[in-house]
């Protein structure tokens, strides 16, 4: 179930993109909800992308979920900020020596989850990892399609 889940929010998020895309070729312009669809589509894709190589069959997410929704909130707010600040001028004030937009995809966006998401993997792992049963499992599976000397 989560994986079709996920599956299903991979192909939302290309139809946003898509979306995105094609609203470049409307006259006058791309209009403002294309950026969105972008940063939306984006965050969603990246967002299912985890999902999908966290979830295993009848297993479910625990703790995951609050990761992974920190993420998506974190990437869309970052974006989104980013979009709607100011362009960058002569005067404008330096965030920890960058201007606004790129301060905040850089430490917002990029640091936030690379500082929540391993813990939470972390935290997560024996839950999520192979157990015994499943690792006698595969290596029965290997040893079966190995090529014989």
């Amino acid at each position: 179930m989560i994986r079709r889940l996920a599956l299903a929010a991979v192909f939302a998020s290309t139809l946003l993109v898509t979306a995105g895309y094609a609203s470049a070729f409307l006259p006058g312009g791309a209009p403002a909800w294309g950026q969105w669809t972008f940063i939306v589509g984006l965050a969603l894709m990246m967002t299912a992308m985890m999902v999908l190589g966290a979830a295993l069959p009848g297993r479910p997410m625990g703790l995951l979920w609050l990761a992974f929704a920190f993420t998506f909130v974190v990437l869309v707010g970052g974006f989104g900020l980013a979009l709607v600040l100011p362009p960058p001028t002569a005067e404008s004030t330096l965030w920890f020596g960058l201007p606004a937009g790129a301060a905040v995809v850089l430490y917002g966006v990029a640091l936030l989850p690379l500082a929540v998401l391993p813990l939470a993997y972390s935290f997560t792992f024996d839950d999520r990892s192979l157990g015994t049963d499943e690792l006698a499992r595969l290596r029965a599976a290997a040893e079966a399609v190995a090529p014989q000397p």
